[in-house]
């Protein structure tokens, strides 16, 4: 079984409770950015990524607003179910932008990253990298990917969200970037059965097609 959670930002409990407890060695989770355990490099992070990686199961991650993106180029990438990944461990691995996974018969678009509100007050290459938005070559990656899926998958898994799926909720924020025009439009021209984002730390569902994700450990069925 496939499962996604929100932003765990560093926080091993999450791994701990029982809803995450329940995954096999045959599952695969996924979460949906801001991992949080490759910030620092510090000793207590090396720790925590060697007690992920003894879990039985895959776990992937994608992107978000809070990453160490410095950190995360020192990886290898790899080719990882049909997709481009950079492998931190036999069963961790951080899925690159516009991939598009095939895992247990189904098609998985993801696409992290997003801008940080606060990036302002935050130092750049300390705690606060441009990498965070996408660039054009991964705009054009993901263009490319779902040209040749027919633009049709089964999940569309990111870390921000379309404006519209933000202006039916309080998540609306005052400024749109074009991020968000760019999910506008894969919303507009891409077919999927489900679309699920974790940014805003929220567990609601929005429609029968749209999720934002937080604490929930929710099975793609």
């Amino acid at each position: 079984m496939i499962y996604v959670t929100g932003d765990t930002h560093g926080d091993l409990r999450r791994f701990t409770e029982r809803p995450m407890r329940r995954l096999k060695r045959q599952d695969t989770l996924i979460v949906l950015g801001d991992f949080g355990f490759l910030w620092d490099g510090g000793r207590e992070e090396q720790k925590a990524l060697k007690w992920l990686a003894r879990r039985p199961y895959q776990l992937l991650f994608i992107d978000g607003c809070h990453e160490n993106f410095d950190l995360l180029r020192d990886y290898p990438v790899a080719e990882y179910k049909a997709g481009r990944a950079r492998k931190i461990a036999d069963n961790l691995f951080y899925i690159q932008r516009g991939s598009i996974l095939q895992i247990e018969g189904k098609k998985l678009l993801c696409f992290g990253g997003g801008e940080s509100e606060d990036k302002e007050e935050r130092e750049e290459g300390v705690n606060w990298w441009r990498a965070e938005m996408p660039t054009t070559d991964e705009l054009e990656f993901c263009a490319e990917n779902l040209a040749a899926a027919g633009r049709k998958v089964d999940y569309i898994l990111t870390h921000d969200a379309p404006t519209r799926f933000l202006a039916f909720t309080a998540m609306e924020r005052e400024q749109t970037n074009w991020l968000h025009t760019f999910f506008d439009k894969l919303l507009e021209s891409v077919e999927y059965r489900s679309w699920l984002f974790g940014r805003y730390h929220r567990d609601l569902p929005l429609s029968g097609k749209a999720r934002a994700v937080f604490c929930d450990l929710v099975p793609l069925e």
